[in-house]
């Protein structure tokens, strides 16, 4: 029964999804990436719907996209197009965005910081960490 209903509850995020739902379109995204709610892993997937939810404004998309561009993840790696994304979510004041793209205020200063591994590490955490906060969002 359970099951059902959990299987019910997928189906009906495919159907927003497919209706242009960039919220639903950003859970089924993370739904492939993670492997879950009824969904086979499926990265490439992942990249398709998670670009749909960031083409429509969906800021913490479009973080996703930009690190799923850094790694390749489900895209040909693609670094200008990764800082695309990253430049759009911090037009919106993202914080980790300016971050990456080297525009925190309080990264600089006296102490030495290097970008590019900031850069890196948050490329490998945003994915699986935003696909969590999406499905656990209503």
């Amino acid at each position: 029964m359970f099951f059902q209903a959990y299987l019910a509850l997928a189906e009906g995020v495919k159907e927003l999804a497919a209706a242009g739902d960039a919220q639903a379109q950003a859970k089924l995204a993370s739904a492939y990436l993670l492997g879950r709610d009824g969904i086979e892993k499926d990265e490439q997937k992942a990249a398709e719907w998670m670009e749909k939810a960031a083409k429509q404004g969906l800021l913490d998309a479009q973080v996703v996209m930009g690190a799923m561009y850094d790694r390749g993840m489900g895209v040909v790696s693609d670094r200008d197009k990764a800082t695309e994304w990253y430049e759009k979510a911090a037009k919106q004041g993202h914080a980790t965005s300016l971050a990456i793209l080297g525009r925190n205020d309080a990264a600089k200063g006296s102490v030495q910081f290097n970008y590019q591994a900031m850069r890196l590490n948050a490329s490998r955490s945003i994915p699986s960490e935003y696909a969590k906060k999406f499905l656990t969002t209503k």
